[in-house]
Order: C-alpha cells, then sequence, then structure tokens
C-alpha cells in the first residue's frame, strides 16, 4: 500500500502519531491516545464534490448497516462510518458519484471480508490489547478502486457532455441580461455574447458552459446580494457597485472560486484534476514538444519530373534532368518569357495535367499512355515547343494538378538564375548632370579625369 496516502489519513485520526502502516496482514503502530482523542481530530470533506442522485433513491446507506443518509448529507454518512465500523475513504473529493460508490463497495464488502480491499491502521499499538484498535483505509491505492473512480468519471463526464449537447440545441432560453435588463430569447449563445459584446463581461464560449441557467443564475444572486463577481466584496448599493465593477474592470469572475468549477466542462475531462492543471499540462506539453523539434533537422523533399517519374531533393538537380533527359530547359523559358513565380506555376500546372492527360501539348495529339506521349514528344522535340501565353496563363492553372507537388514549392523567384549579362541590361545607369561643367569640375569624382 501507499504511505503516502496512509499516513495522511492516520494523521486525521489522531493527535500524536508515531505509528506504522500495515498492509492487509495487519502491522503495529505506536500511539497513546483515548478513543475521544483519536476522533477529535478528523477532518472531513468541506464541499465533496460529484454527487448524483439516482432516481428513487434519495438517499445513501451506509456500507455496512442499515443507516440511510440523505444525499446532501453525505458528511455524516461518513463521519458515522469512521465511528462505528472505523472505515475512512480517502480522497472523497474525487469521486466522481458519491452515491453509486458507496453501493458498490457495500456490495463487494458481503462478497470478501474487509481487509482484502482495505489497509489497516492499528491504534494504540503500545497500549494492552483491549485497548488498541484497528481502522481500514479505503483509497484507490488498490486497482479496483482505481477503475471504479475512473469508471465513475467516465460516466459523469458522459452525462455532463449529453447536458452539453442539449443546451446548445436549446431555442427555448429564456434569461435576462444582468447589466441592461433587456430580455432574450432563443438561445443560450445570444445572452452570453451579449454580456461579452456589450458589457465586456465574458464567462466563456458558450460551448464550454453547461448548466447554463443555474450558473447565471447564481451571479445573479450574488448581485442581488451586491457582491462583487471577482473581488466578492459586498457594497451598500446597487449603483456604488456597478461604478465599482466598471472602474475596477471587475466584469467577471473570480477564478479562484471552485464553485464555478463545476459549470465548465473541462473540468470534468480528468479524474481529480482542475481547469488549472489541464491547461499546464497542455502548455508543459508544448514546451516539451519545442525542445523535441530543437534540434529537427530538415530532410529535403523530392520533386518530381513533369514528364516521367524521376525524382530529384534539389531543383537544380531537376533542372538538369529535364534538360539532359527531355531537352526542356525551365530556367531559359522562364528568363525568355519573363516570367514570375505566379506565372511558372501556371506552367508547370498547364504541362502536369497535359501529361496526365496523355496529350502533347504541342500538336495537341492524344496518346494511350504517358510512356507513348513521352517518346512522341522527345523525338518531335515537342517538349520545348509552348503553345501561346494565352493558353497556359490562365487562372485555372493556379489551382495544382497534383495536390503533392513539391515542385510548386521550390520554383525560384528570384533573378540569381539569369546570366550575369541578363541582370547587367536590366541595372538602370544614371548620369551626371554634364550641363555645368564648371561645377562639375570642381566637385565632381571625375575631376582629374576631365581635366587630363
Amino acid at each position: 500500500m501507499a504511505a503516502p496516502k496512509t499516513q495522511g489519513a492516520v494523521a486525521r485520526l489522531k493527535e500524536r502519531d508515531d505509528a506504522n502502516l500495515i498492509g492487509v496482514g495487519g502491522v503495529d503502530r505506536e500511539d497513546s491516545n483515548s478513543e475521544d482523542c483519536i476522533l477529535e481530530p478528523l477532518s472531513l470533506p468541506e464541499s465533496p464534490g460529484g454527487t448524483t442522485t439516482l432516481d428513487g433513491s434519495p438517499s445513501v446507506p451506509c456500507i455496512f448497516c442499515e443507516e440511510h443518509f440523505p444525499v446532501a448529507e453525505q458528511d455524516k454518512l461518513l463521519k458515522h462510518m469512521i465511528i462505528e465500523h472505523k472505515l475512512v475513504i480517502a480522497d472523497v473529493k474525487l469521486v466522481a458519484d458519491f452515491q453509486r460508490y458507496i453501493l458498490y463497495w457495500r456490495k463487494r464488502f458481503t462478497e470478501q471480508p474487509i481487509t482484502d480491499f482495505c489497509s489497516v491502521i492499528r491504534i494504540n499499538s503500545t497500549a494492552p490489547l483491549e485497548e488498541q484498535d484497528n481502522y481500514f483505509l479505503l483509497c484507490d491505492v488498490l486497482p479496483e478502486d482505481r477503475i471504479l473512480r475512473e469508471e465513475l468519471q467516465k460516466q459523469r463526464l458522459k452525462e455532463i457532455l449529453e447536458q452539453q449537447q442539449q443546451e446548445r440545441n436549446d431555442t427555448n432560453f429564456h434569461g435576462i441580461c444582468m447589466f441592461c435588463n433587456e430580455e432574450f430569447l432563443g438561445n443560450r449563445s445570444v445572452l452570453l455574447n451579449h454580456m461579452a459584446r456589450e458589457h465586456a463581461f465574458n464567462i466563456g464560449l458558450p460551448d464550454n458552459i453547461v448548466n447554463c441557467n443555474e450558473f447565471l443564475c447564481m451571479l445573479q444572486k450574488k448581485l442581488d446580494n451586491l457582491q462583487c463577481l471577482y473581488c466578492e466584496k459586498n457594497f451598500r448599493d446597487k449603483n456604488t457597485l456597478k461604478d465599482h465593477m466598471r472602474k475596477k474592470q471587475h466584469r467577471r469572475i473570480n477564478p479562484k472560486n471552485r464553485e464555478y468549477d463545476r459549470f465548465y466542462v473541462i473540468n470534468y475531462l480528468e479524474l481529480g484534476k482542475s481547469w488549472e492543471e489541464v491547461q499546464l499540462e497542455d502548455d508543459g506539453e508544448l514546451d516539451h514538444q519545442e525542445d523535441k523539434w530543437s534540434d529537427w533537422e530538415e530532410h529535403p523533399a523530392s520533386a518530381v519530373c513533369l514528364f516521367c517519374e524521376n525524382q530529384a531533393e534539389t531543383i537544380e538537380k531537376l533542372y538538369v534532368h529535364m534538360e539532359d533527359a527531355h531537352e526542356f530547359n525551365l530556367l531559359k523559358i522562364k528568363s525568355e518569357l519573363g516570367l514570375n513565380f505566379y506565372q511558372q506555376v501556371k506552367l508547370v500546372n498547364f504541362i502536369r495535367r497535359q501529361v496526365h492527360q496523355c496529350r502533347c501539348y504541342g500538336c495537341h495529339v492524344k496518346f494511350k499512355s504517358k510512356s507513348d506521349l513521352r517518346t512522341h514528344m522527345e523525338e518531335a522535340k515537342h517538349t520545348s515547343l509552348l503553345p501561346e501565353r494565352k493558353t497556359w496563363d490562365q487562372l485555372e492553372y493556379y489551382f495544382p494538378t497534383y495536390e503533392n507537388d513539391t515542385l510548386l514549392c521550390i520554383l525560384s523567384d528570384s533573378e540569381s538564375d539569369l546570366t550575369a549579362q541578363e541582370q547587367n541590361e536590366n541595372v538602370p545607369i544614371i548620369s551626371e548632370d554634364t550641363s555645368k561643367l564648371h561645377a562639375l569640375k570642381q566637385s565632381s569624382i571625375l575631376n582629374q579625369m576631365l581635366l587630363q
């Protein structure tokens, strides 16, 4: 059994405790307190969560006897089981459905001894044998208990999602704005979006909220009691409260108030985790992913030839292949026609489509296979016989023929592919003004050349 959980339970059972936890078999602990002192420091859950009543079952029975307690008063049941039956249930707040949890263990304890499921805590182990006592700890260290808690959590999540979906589709919602008293009918999102847009009061996206009516009623009740929703201070009148919330920008709910957690779906996603813990895990996972990708090395994607299945890792190698194997010089065509990036894209997509359809774009003859088309174009030298620009420079060729055409991603839009002579021809030269030779002789850098 896990020491931290059992030691935590023992701390609640007595004021002074140097005892040792024992498992199913039992191991001595040392203590020197009476029964009254043992029960005095017990700390029961203040507001146990996740209690869901079953139809026709307004109360919850004791695991061991016929005593019944109202579902809303589960603290009394827990205290009863500790005092009368020496049973301590660990982490009750993490039990999604307390009633079903109790009913399950009530049945199991009739089938097998309690020591098969619980850790045993021996109290007053140094006292005489008749003064010693054993307490039983039921916690999720036991695999069966852990599985039960997880299944109850899944069932509750399913019910919450069904409720959320019903609210999302509901068109009979009726609500009044808490700030301007405007009435809204239809879907809950209309009211929530109005308060966010008109009054800067945002409680979250409508699709992330469940039990919306109860949520809004709770908020309205706080405002009716002249309580600020964020700092939760009380004020003497409504005008003072409104001025405070407006000036302090307190038109929002207090994120540290746990009574709001049950209205957000994220708090039902994982057993025992609040939205803050889930968010921190998500942020940490992103940071971890960034660390994993920090040493990532890019491997160049292969581009496929326009006319055959040959692939090359760089566009330079592909250019060389198409020129040597198919007498098609894309760089030369780009230079001669002055093609920019988008025109190159259109040309490539045009050629891809013609080849895919087994049609020669030079003579418009269609062939039975791509190999027949390739043989014809190479023999007739039609690979470099492009049709008029208006044929392929069309909007329809902005769309790729093949969705994974890597060639489109590595086409060059720079002038580095042009020859040095072509680059020089395009560079404008601005001469100096020679109308005033005297001033030119005094200040021009050509002064010495002119003097010569």
